[in-house]
């Protein structure tokens, strides 16, 4: 059986879009001689839908599409295998079936619904859907195939120490006799994550001595992006066939003949991250509507970083940089963000910020009389910047990126309705240890963009005089290892202190810090979620709340 992996970029709740290019790729596949080819999970309607799926029209239009699209497909001899919903016949209970639906001849031969639903990290599948009772085999020409939607295949006893759920649809379905297991996905990114799923499908694979065809969806959505990198093994977990990462790709395998399309992905990790960011950035901005955006300038290590992503994902025409130098800025703080600037081709502006803060100081003192100046001052200046910002933003319909990264947003290092105003969060799960590595990619893809200096200077807000963020933080390669263990790897305090050799203070204190700053980060623009836990849609936290270790 010759089959194509569909590997597409899809937009959530752009049916007639998904659909269309669904038939496309189909065309593709069957002027390269496929069978079958197969799509992702929910890929008419785009991954992940969320609430939308308490609209109850979502349902008809589906129905609708999915069956205007085998009649448009008719005609190409090659059966279809993507995503799509449908309303269960029952009286109670969820009533949505996560669904594989099977296209041949026209018509819709062949359904298969999601049995174990995801309810951890980023998915909240159980709030929706309904859980199979059961699965049976489909019949692809002479080949018997376990056909199998995302979770369903990631639940092998002898990969996993602790399994997450009682049922295995692919040893059940396998005990029927498949041949081949193919596995429909909407798996996103995240560190490490393409070796991982590598190894369960080879297991499954050397397990039930069956090749395996593995297709993701590719493309961002909000805060996730979807990495494709879809794959087939041969019955050894061998690989025999492989797409792309972060992008659209067609590949075709043979089952029969072992042999496929081989097609090259980024190995680098600290590359793939860069690439994840390109792509997240470039669809947010592209599925929302908006082609420019505006960066805030200061010369320093993480705005660099963000516009070399912002240029590589619109275009360096598309990209206005603004320097804002303050009271306390240094000299090579806009001399640097010049100079990066000309070396990108953006358009680079500068707007002094000091005759606003005088402004504002001025007109605050009758109410601050009396009172020393604080972190309160700080913050005027960054306010300032973030109202510059969001007026040329108004002004010209060009989103902001912010630049603040993780290291900071975990423990408080920045400012409401300041450095956080923006509509993307472009680096706010990336650390700021890989800050400077993800710079040193930027720098091998954009031919050093980022003057040196940038790298070596002491990072710094700039807020008061020859401040410097050692000032408030340990460094960032301690603080870094720190922040893991506690956001990411949910370890107590005392833990921490033991597994790192750190004093239990430095630990406590880092850790309140995290904690007592969960009101800033609720109220942060969506940011890239490419680590396993990141700020946002996978970690829910309360604010007004007490606990400790």
């Amino acid at each position: 059986m010759r089959i194509a992996l569909g590997q597409i970029n899809t937009t959530v709740g752009d049916l007639a879009g998904n659909a269309a290019l669904i038939l496309k790729t189909a065309r593709k596949a069957a002027e390269g001689a496929a069978d079958v080819v197969v799509f992702p999970e929910l890929s008419l309607i785009g991954y992940p839908p969320q609430d939308l799926l308490d609209r109850p029209a979502l349902f008809e239009q589906a129905a609708r599409t999915l069956d205007q699209l085998a009649a448009d497909a008719a005609s190409l001899r090659i059966s279809i295998i993507c995503g799509t919903v449908e309303q269960a016949a029952v009286d109670e209970g969820k009533r949505i079936w996560n669904t594989a639906a099977v296209l041949q001849r026209g018509k819709v031969h062949f359904r298969q619904n999601k049995m174990l639903l995801p309810n951890y990290d980023v998915f909240d599948e159980q709030r929706y859907f309904r859980s199979a009772d059961k699965q049976e085999l489909l019949q692809l020409g002479a080949s018997p195939v376990a056909l199998t939607i995302c979770e369903d295949a990631w639940n092998d006893k002898r990969y996993w120490d602790k399994r997450l759920y009682e049922r295995d649809p692919v040893d059940e379905l396998a005990a029927q006799g498949a041949k081949v297991l193919i596995s429909i996905n909407a798996s996103p990114y995240q560190i490490g994550k393409r070796a991982r799923r590598r190894d369960i499908f080879a297991a499954a694979a050397r397990h039930h001595g069956i090749p395996v065809v593995y297709v993701n969806q590719a493309g961002g959505n909000d805060q996730l992006v979807f990495d494709g990198s879809s794959f087939a093994l041969d019955a050894t977990g061998k690989l025999i066939a492989q797409a792309a990462s972060f992008a659209e790709d067609l590949v075709f395998v043979d089952t029969n003949t072992l042999r496929g399309d081989v097609h090259a992905t980024h190995a680098d990790e600290d590359e793939a991250v860069y690439e994840a960011l390109v792509l997240g950035t470039r669809d947010y901005m592209r599925k929302c509507g908006f082609s420019m955006a505006v960066i805030g300038f200061s010369g320093g290590i993480d705005s660099s970083l963000v516009a070399c992503i912002a240029v590589e994902a619109l275009g360096k025409e598309n990209i206005t940089g603004i320097g804002m130098p303050g009271p306390y800025s240094s000299e090579h703080s806009v001399t640097d963000a010049r100079a990066m600037a000309e070396r990108l081709g953006v358009r680079f502006e500068i707007v002094s910020i000091n005759d606003g803060y005088h402004a504002a100081n001025k007109a605050l003192a009758p109410i601050f009389a009396g009172l020393p100046n604080d972190v309160t001052e700080e913050n005027i200046q960054s306010r300032l910047r973030g109202l510059t910002l969001m007026a040329f933003s108004n002004k010209t319909n060009a989103l902001v990126l912010t630049t603040g990264n993780k290291s900071e947003i975990a423990v408080g290092y920045c400012t409401l309705y300041g450095d956080m105003c923006g509509g993307l969060a472009v680096i706010s799960d990336i650390p700021k240890t890989l800050v400077y590595r993800l710079c040193r990619v930027a720098n091998k893809r954009l031919g050093d963009a980022i003057p040196e200096s940038v790298f070596t200077k002491p990072p710094s807000a700039e807020l008061r005089p020859d401040q410097k963020d050692s000032d408030s933080l340990p460094e960032y390669d301690v603080l870094d290892p720190i922040l893991k263990a506690y956001v990411e790897d949910d370890l107590a305090p005392a833990v921490i202190a033991e597994r790192l050799n750190l004093n239990i203070d430095l630990i406590r204190d880092i850790t309140r810090k995290v904690d007592r700053n969960e009101y800033k980060r609720q109220q942060a623009a969506p940011g890239i979620k490419v680590t396993s836990k990141a700020f946002g849609i996978g970690r829910r936290y309360p604010i007004a709340q007490r606990y400790r270790e």
